[in-house]
C-alpha cells in the first residue's frame, strides 16, 4: 500500500469515528430531553403521549391532597388559564407549597392526569423557575395572576 493509499484509508476511518461518535451523542441527548409545556398546551394535545416532558405553573391552593402512605400525593397546577392533576409518588421538596411554583417531569397517564417521576419547586421567596414565569406572563390578562408575576418579580 502506498503512502497516500494510507493516508486515504485513516482519513475514512477518522471521519467514520467521527461520525459513529456524533451520532451517538445524539442519540443520547435526544433520550434524555424534556421539553416544557403549559396545562394549556397539555390539555390542548401539544404534549407527546408517549414521551417524558415537562410540566409546571402554579399549585393551586386547597388541591394538595397526601395518601395514607406518606409518600403518593396529587395536587392540581394551573398556569391561570387550565389546570391538571398531577400525581407524584415520592418525597415532595420542603419548599413545596400550595400558591408556589413548580415543574414536574413525568408523563401524561390515563385520563389526563400526569403522572410525575420528579418534582421541583422554587428555591426561595423571589426565584420561579422561567419556565413557569414565561408562560403566567404570557397569560398576563387573567384576574388569577399572581401579585409577585405581575409585578415581574
Amino acid at each position: 500500500m502506498k503512502a497516500r493509499q494510507k493516508r486515504l484509508v485513516l482519513v475514512a476511518v477518522a471521519v467514520a469515528g467521527v461520525g459513529l461518535a456524533a451520532f451517538l451523542a445524539i442519540n443520547a441527548l435526544r433520550s434524555n430531553i424534556a421539553y416544557f409545556f403549559t396545562p394549556t398546551q397539555v390539555l390542548a394535545g401539544e404534549a407527546p403521549q408517549d414521551a417524558l416532558f415537562r410540566v409546571g405553573g402554579l399549585v393551586e391552593k386547597g388541591t394538595l391532597k397526601r395518601e395514607a402512605d406518606g409518600l403518593t400525593s396529587s395536587f392540581v397546577v394551573t398556569d391561570t388559564r387550565k389546570e391538571i392533576t398531577v400525581h407524584y409518588t415520592g418525597i415532595l421538596p420542603d419548599l413545596f407549597g400550595e400558591g408556589q411554583g413548580m415543574v414536574a417531569k413525568g408523563r401524561l397517564g390515563p385520563g389526563g392526569v400526569f403522572v410525575a417521576e420528579e418534582v421541583l419547586a422554587k428555591h426561595d421567596e423571589s426565584y420561579m423557575p422561567p419556565e413557569v414565569k414565561d408562560a403566567l406572563e404570557e397569560a398576563a390578562g387573567s384576574d388569577k395572576m399572581p401579585h409577585q408575576v405581575k409585578d415581574g418579580k
